[in-house]
């Protein structure tokens, strides 16, 4: 990244405890707009803290998140999407038994009125945006289909396509491909790439190097809840990133 770009999002030593057990360290992390941040590390390294501390689902001990160079101060996961951070954790939150377009507007449904006064649902506009959004993501699926009876890769779809409906500029995915055959990981590497053609920065969290290096710019390890380095992606392989997880 050029060194005069600001970050969309950043946090300054971010700290977490639980009780005795301190879960984040003093940890430093920049965004840059368009980007693909990978956040790599083993069970327990902090990943999953760290990502709760910038979605609104914990409050940090310490520290400071900045969105384009301003401190914000995200109470909830409904305040995070208000500033465009929208989080897709490994089971998606997602109705299984609704369709599409109801999954896209769940919790912000729109409302039409039958006979000039009857408040319902709109279900027309659900599905044309929803439509309209999973269309710009090359995603081809029958939008009247409860969710259950989609594949996992079009699930992650629907949560992305939510997610972009709603206009988030900063994304972040928890395993995206972790419960994923290798096509439907193929396909999910694709969408971020689509994403990250149009502008979304990504915080992309995953066990699989593979899929890291398939997606990241600059890859962050965590270890035991401290940062333990961070390389560009094009500049680093594997081996390296394994040893900087496990201190060796």
């Amino acid at each position: 990244m050029s060194a005069n770009q600001q970050p969309i999002l950043e946090g300054r030593g971010l700290s977490k405890r639980f009780g005795g057990h301190q879960a984040l360290n003093k940890v430093d992390f920049q965004l840059f707009p368009g980007e693909v941040l990978a956040l790599a590390g083993d069970n327990g390294a902090g990943k999953s803290t760290l990502i709760k501390c910038i979605s609104g689902a914990h409050l940090p001990s310490e520290g400071t998140v900045f969105l384009e160079g301003k401190p914000i101060h995200i109470t909830s996961a409904q305040e995070a999407r208000t500033h465009g951070i929208e989080t897709i954790y490994q089971d998606l939150a997602l109705a299984e038994n609704l369709d599409v377009g109801a999954n896209v507007f769940l919790g912000r449904e729109p409302m039409t009125k039958m006979f000039g006064f009857l408040p319902m649902l709109d279900r027309k506009l659900m599905r044309s945006a929803s439509a309209e959004v999973l269309d710009t993501l090359e995603i081809h699926t029958r939008l009247d289909k409860p969710v259950r009876e989609l594949s996992g890769g079009q699930k992650q779809a629907v949560a992305i396509g939510r997610a972009i409906y709603w206009k988030a500029r900063v994304l972040i995915m928890d395993e995206p491909t972790a419960a994923l055959g290798v096509p439907e990981q193929r396909k999910v590497v694709e969408l971020i790439h689509r994403l990250k053609s149009q502008g979304v920065s990504i915080i992309f969290i995953s066990h699989n190097l593979i899929d890291i290096f398939a997606v990241a710019d600059r890859i962050m390890v965590l270890r035991r809840g401290e940062l333990a380095g961070e390389r560009n992606a094009k500049d680093t392989n594997g081996d390296e990133i394994v040893k900087l997880m496990v201190g060796g």
